[in-house]
């Protein structure tokens, strides 16, 4: 797909992961909705990013809120050609200490948010038998990490959805990528006082915009289903209660 004026949505476009996949698509010439449920950060980015960039506040766990930001998406740039769901958070706890809140608060972030995304984005993109939903996952969704129990659910529940998603999206000729980065320095390890994160060897955010856009890149009948992203220090490391 070649990026310029194409037209794209971010979730938790506001900072992080989703703030430079939106700046490494401007860079490109994409037009960007992004979508974050923080107001003040999204204006803070809108300012930074200009004309390119249609701030939408979003919550992706409400079904109304999503479709709101499809409707932006088509009313101010004609369409949806690219649908990244990156919204994400975790909560880093030991397992007894997660309240139903926390459990709630992941699930629907994570899980529910990405199945929410992809729905508006197939409506929207099935009419025209085109388009590229990316799943930003995790490599937790392929192994159990102590502390991130939850998150490790949530984004296992992910990379099982997205499977299915490919299969049906890929009848109406729509491509679906999975990308399941390592640890990445963000302010996801804000309060991860359960563990000391190596994230001096962590991939940055720039890494992970840098490999959603090649595979975006890649020719149309070329489906990348799943890309495992990590940085070539970044090791799995032992945690002790």
């Amino acid at each position: 797909m070649v990026l310029e004026s194409k037209s794209c949505v971010v979730t938790g476009a506001a900072r992080g992961i989703g703030l430079e996949l939106c700046k490494a698509l401007v860079a490109k010439g994409a037009r960007v909705v992004m979508a974050d449920v923080d107001a003040a950060a999204l204006e803070l980015a809108r300012k930074e990013l200009g004309a390119a960039v249609h701030p939408v506040v979003c919550d992706v766990t409400r079904a109304d809120s999503v479709a709101e930001a499809g409707r932006q998406a088509f009313e101010a740039f004609g369409g949806v050609d690219v649908w990244i769901n990156n919204a994400g958070l975790a909560r880093h706890r030991w397992i007894t200490e997660y309240t139903e809140a926390d459990i709630d608060l992941m699930l629907d972030v994570n899980l529910k948010g990405t199945i929410l995304g992809s729905q508006e984005a197939l409506r929207r993109m099935i009419p025209e038998k085109r388009g590229h939903i990316v799943n930003i996952i995790s490599t937790a969704s392929l192994r159990g990490i102590p502390s991130e129990t939850v998150y490790c659910a949530a984004k296992w529940g992910v990379r099982g959805f997205t499977q299915g998603l490919q299969e049906e999206a890929g009848a109406h000729g729509i491509r679906v990528t999975a990308l399941l980065p390592g640890g990445v320095d963000t302010a996801f390890w804000d309060g991860a006082s359960s563990r000391k994160a190596p994230v001096e060897k962590f991939l940055s955010p720039a890494q992970v915009a840098d490999a959603t856009l090649k595979l975006l890149e890649l020719d149309d009948w070329c489906v990348p289903r799943e890309l495992v992203l990590r940085a070539i220090a970044d090791t799995d490391f032992s945690v002790q209660p």
